[in-house]
């Protein structure tokens, strides 16, 4: 049949059950550097031959779908689709398929774990204990604080359920609201409504051709305000981020990613208002394996 490229690093690294119906499929699995996100040269050397291609978080440039002769289809492990040249696909004829929801549990659950953890300074606590000394900070309680989301997709709905749950009013931002979607303790708003009345922010939309949270979108907000990001590097200024922190408009930064991973610079993940975690939002169990089933669904229903 034709060879398949695996690369997502959750998949390199342990497997999973599902890539085997590719190969009853009749095709031949190729991967690239084991629990390593591949950089263009890697594609560059594996990707060419390859009918089936499928993808994790690395960009997936021009240069790279231009060199993968006889490339059928990208099938990403997740929702966002916004590291493929998806102009250079569709000119290609590259089939580009996602897997929305799939993980949005796993990056849901994360997100309200960073907000408990910025809020009760549980990393430094526990960063304390561990040199032997008994420090403490006092921290803040969820209920009756408002919870800012910037876009509200499928993610950003469970982590609505569960700030609520937890007694949290939540409010969103999104270009093209959905007024179906209309729970207790939840309002659709604008985005000044949104700075100006949030006690934290948390980021669930995808990366543009320049950052969402600026120096300016900072401004507006609270001072004291805390700051989410499980949804794209590209989503925030890391520079306006850090000197918010630095002069302490923004309390507290938590981020699940990076435009580089590993990073080269490490100066935002050891902030000391900084709760850092190496993109773990969809790394659980579940989520690992609806990403995945839903991917080789998606490659195997482009190549009948």
């Amino acid at each position: 049949m034709g060879k398949i490229l695996i690369t997502p690093r959750s998949l390199t690294k342990e497997g999973h059950p599902a890539l085997e119906q590719l190969k009853k499929a009749g095709h031949q699995v190729l991967t690239c550097t084991p629990g390593k996100m591949p950089d263009e040269a890697e594609l560059l050397a594996l990707l060419p031959g390859c009918v089936g291609y499928l993808a994790g978080v690395e960009k997936v440039t021009a240069r790279v779908l231009e060199a993968a002769q006889g490339l059928k289809v990208i099938s990403r492990n997740g929702a966002g689709i916004d590291n493929v040249d998806l102009e250079t696909a569709k000119r290609l004829g590259i089939e580009v398929r996602p897997a929305p929801g799939a993980n949005a549990r796993g990056v849901a659950e994360l997100t309200i774990a960073l907000v408990f953890a910025l809020l009760r300074w549980i990393p430094w606590s526990d960063g304390q204990l561990k040199r032997q000394s008994w420090s403490r900070k006092q921290g803040l309680e969820l209920a009756g604080r408002t919870l800012g989301l910037v876009g509200c997709g499928n993610i950003g709905r469970l982590v609505v359920e569960l700030a609520t749950a937890v007694g949290m009013k939540t409010m969103a931002f999104k270009r093209s609201p959905d007024p179906s979607f209309a729970p207790a303790r939840f309002r659709w708003v604008s985005p000044e409504e949104l700075y100006a009345g949030a006690d934290l922010i948390s980021l669930h939309c995808p990366a543009g051709p320049k950052p969402v949270i600026d120096r300016e979108a900072i401004g507006k907000m609270k001072k004291g305000a805390f700051l989410v990001n499980t949804a794209r590097a590209g989503v925030v200024d890391e520079q306006a981020v850090l000197e918010a922190l630095d002069s302490g408009k923004l309390a507290g930064y938590a981020v699940d990613v990076f435009a580089q991973e590993p990073p080269k610079d490490w100066k935002l993940a050891a902030h000391e208002k900084v709760i850092a975690t190496p993109h773990i939002g969809g790394f659980t169990e579940e989520s690992v394996s609806r990403a995945t089933e839903d991917a080789v669904r998606n490659i195997l229903e482009e190549l009948k």
